[in-house]
């Protein structure tokens, strides 16, 4: 026993005499404080890198900022379309209200903004006829349209304010409605029947790219005025004529509207189809066509275009702009990445197609070698570990995968925001 602990205080004195000496070398402390600073470094990091993973919403989680009666409410919101937001906060839509974007848009990003217009008094005169009606429509022809007049592609709508509330009987704007005129253009024995604002035949011609060639004989004469019903001849003797009618497509005008959200529309006038004819000079021979020229286009009727408003707000939550910084994204590039990644995966590293959860961690050998993962919804997400090890949680990784996605396919993260929003996938 004796032994035992005599060996023990030898083994204590070698211990304490080693310890004594490596305390007086001069880089003993240099390296425990390396030692330490490693750790905690460690420590920290790991931290952060799960409150980094944790800054997102999930996907199904968004701020939605409405515009209504006057005020501003900003609310967070699961709700998948904004027609299901407004029913939860009770703000009732009534009849001749306009919803911007419409109600069955799809809530699928931060900061989204919806704008209610409330409907007014409009009074509408239709020649003779004075029609009162509650509405919200954003162009005077949407205003007719709405209190369900018919209008022709060519009738005029002008909206002013009412000037005399008494006589108006109104407290809103006032609309016109300046009918065209029906007319029938008779070309080369072709009737065409269709409606004009022109005061003159000649003005008609004009207005309708009709061409009076040498040979060809208009009655009545070019000075005559427009009447309804009038029938209008262009002649040519020892011609024959054939004809052709064609569609012409809506055209579509856009306006950008800074009041709602980047990447969302709304439709503010709803178009139609005009239509043409095409007349030509046949030449035959043993009665089989060998050729023929186009001697007239006329439009019979206008076509009306659509317009379409086109959202350009941008506001992008500070963690996302910090996280797109960090993956090397230009800031005139955020818009594009935020929305294509709030619309595929929701700003969800972990986020696997189908599901609809957003997990904190993911094991790569988890992952799914089928459909798609992550912010972008990468098909298979194993392809993003060209992008780095972390392919599974990162995000900034994610995004410059993405990246590289983006310019091989589509040149820019504008070409691919543009693609998306035509076949809504990337």
């Amino acid at each position: 026993m004796r032994k035992f602990w005599k060996n023990l205080r030898r083994s204590h004195w070698a211990q304490t005499r080693r310890f004594k000496r490596w305390h007086r070398h001069p880089l003993a402390w240099p390296i425990v404080v390396f030692v330490l600073l490693v750790a905690i470094g460690s420590s920290l990091a790991v931290v952060l890198s799960r409150q980094h993973r944790l800054v997102f919403h999930p996907y199904t989680s968004y701020i939605a900022i409405i515009k209504h009666d006057g005020e501003v409410q900003t609310v967070p919101t699961k709700e998948p379309t904004v027609g299901a937001l407004l029913k939860k906060l009770d703000i009732a839509v009534g009849k001749g209200d306009r919803v911007e974007p419409g109600l069955t848009t799809a809530i699928a990003q931060d900061n989204f903004r919806i704008n209610i217009y409330r409907a007014v008094p409009v009074t509408i005169s239709d020649g003779a006829t004075t029609t009162t009606a509650f509405t919200a429509a954003a162009t005077p022809r949407s205003i007719a349209v709405q209190a369900g007049i018919s209008l022709y592609a060519e009738d005029r709508v002008v909206v002013a304010p009412a000037e005399n509330l008494v006589a108006e009987h109104s407290l809103g704007e006032h609309v016109t409605i300046q009918r065209a005129v029906p007319v029938t253009l008779n070309v080369y024995d072709t009737p065409l029947a269709l409606r004009t604002q022109a005061k003159t035949v000649g003005a008609l011609l004009k207005d309708r790219h009709v061409k009076v060639n040498p040979h060809d004989t208009v009655l009545p004469g070019q000075r005559v005025a427009i009447t309804p019903g009038m029938q209008v001849f262009i002649v040519r003797n020892g011609t024959q004529i054939v004809t052709e009618t064609q569609s012409i497509p809506a055209p579509v005008q856009t306006v950008t509207d800074t009041s709602l959200s980047f990447g969302t529309s709304a439709v503010r006038q709803q178009g139609s189809a005009g239509t043409q004819v095409l007349t030509y000079q046949v030449v035959k021979k043993n009665g089989v066509e060998v050729s023929r020229t186009l001697l007239q286009t006329v439009v019979t009727v206008q076509p009306v275009p659509t317009i379409v408003a086109q959202g350009q707000a941008v506001t992008i939550p500070a963690d996302k702009q910090a996280v797109m910084a960090q993956a090397g994204i230009a800031p005139g590039d955020y818009k594009y990445v935020d929305y294509i990644a709030s619309h595929e995966g929701g700003w969800c590293p972990t986020k696997i197609q189908g599901t609809h959860t957003c997990p904190a961690y993911m094991n790569p050998g988890d992952v799914p070698a089928y459909g798609g993962y992550g912010i972008f919804q990468a098909t298979p997400g194993g392809k993003m570990a060209s992008a780095g090890s972390d392919w599974a949680t990162s995000a900034v990784t994610q995004i410059r995968w993405a990246t590289g996605y983006a310019v091989a396919r589509y040149g820019s993260w504008g070409g691919a925001y543009d693609h998306w929003i035509s076949h809504h996938n990337w």
